[in-house]
């Protein structure tokens, strides 16, 4: 299955193509990297216009070459609002393609008509935990870096969540689950953007292939009698779609039969019409 995001209104791909991309957000046109648009770009007149370029460097990493565009500024999502602020890894702190599992989620959370309580995990700047919140639900979000967590704040006050129920918790993920299961405490969703590699709290190291399965076991400890929903999504995995779903099928599916859905995220290009990929995601839903 392909999911494209293709509901924004603040947000626009403009195109893609030769390890590039550029888009629209708000009112400043980025030009990025971009490893999986290894096809030719379209019109290339549309290239030479923007406001911030970042440029690869031949020895790793790299920089905005320009960036004529404010330290930060926010788009909106529907009633979501996000703050964007284009950081020296290329990235701005939203991935807009992202927006096809908010609207899952707060479908299914409005429509549950019952109190749900929400894990995000990996949480990142908090996209998920906002349209979560949106929906009347209770969040706990989860992540080891103290900026992006300070980030998912400013986008709750953003979308004038403020009085919702949010916890926010800086911590490496395995270990914030083992407490929560020594705790009992109980979760009727659980969202997850787990990174191919990373390092927790106290320089806990983090390898997808390595311990994925494992950790969606140990949070199965933490799921209530009555889940809706389990979602993960991988970006930058060497995964097929393929072999998330059978991760899925084989740990969360096992234990609470219900509709397990896969397959891959994109954006569409305005120019070409063309998607491009921007990773993997799998879902399990409580079938009504």
């Amino acid at each position: 299955m392909l999911l494209v995001a293709d509901n924004w209104k603040d947000f626009m791909l403009i195109d893609a193509g030769d390890n590039e991309k550029i888009e629209k957000w708000g009112k400043y046109i980025l030009r990025r990297p971009d490893p999986q648009a290894i096809w030719s770009k379209g019109n290339p007149k549309i290239w030479d216009k923007y406001d911030g370029y970042y440029e690869r460097s031949q020895s790793g990493g790299g920089k905005w070459r320009v960036a004529n565009f404010p330290e930060s500024w926010t788009i909106k999502y529907k009633d979501l609002t996000f703050l964007i602020k284009p950081t020296g890894f290329k990235h701005t702190g939203l991935f807009p393609e992202q927006a096809v599992n908010w609207d899952f989620m707060m479908d299914k959370i409005k429509q549950a008509k019952r109190p749900i309580k929400v894990l995000n995990l990996f949480a990142y700047t908090g996209g998920a935990t906002v349209a979560c919140c949106y929906a009347g639900a209770e969040v706990t979000h989860v992540d080891s870096a103290k900026g992006v967590v300070q980030w998912a704040k400013e986008n709750i006050n953003l979308s004038n969540l403020a009085q919702s129920k949010v916890r926010f918790i800086i911590d490496d993920v395995i270990k914030f689950v083992e407490r929560e299961i020594r705790r009992g405490n109980k979760y009727d969703a659980i969202i997850m953007d787990p990174p191919v590699f990373g390092r927790g709290t106290s320089s806990e190291v983090w390898r997808i292939e390595e311990k994925l399965v494992d950790l969606i076991n140990l949070t199965l400890n933490v799921l209530s009698n009555n889940p809706l929903f389990y979602i993960i999504n991988s970006y930058t995995s060497a995964f097929s779609s393929i072999v998330l779903h059978n991760i899925m099928e084989t740990t969360v599916n096992k234990r609470y039969p219900g509709k397990l859905t896969s397959g891959e995220i994109g954006l569409r290009t305005q120019t070409s019409n063309l998607i491009l990929p921007c990773g993997i995601f799998s879902r399990w839903e409580q079938e009504l």
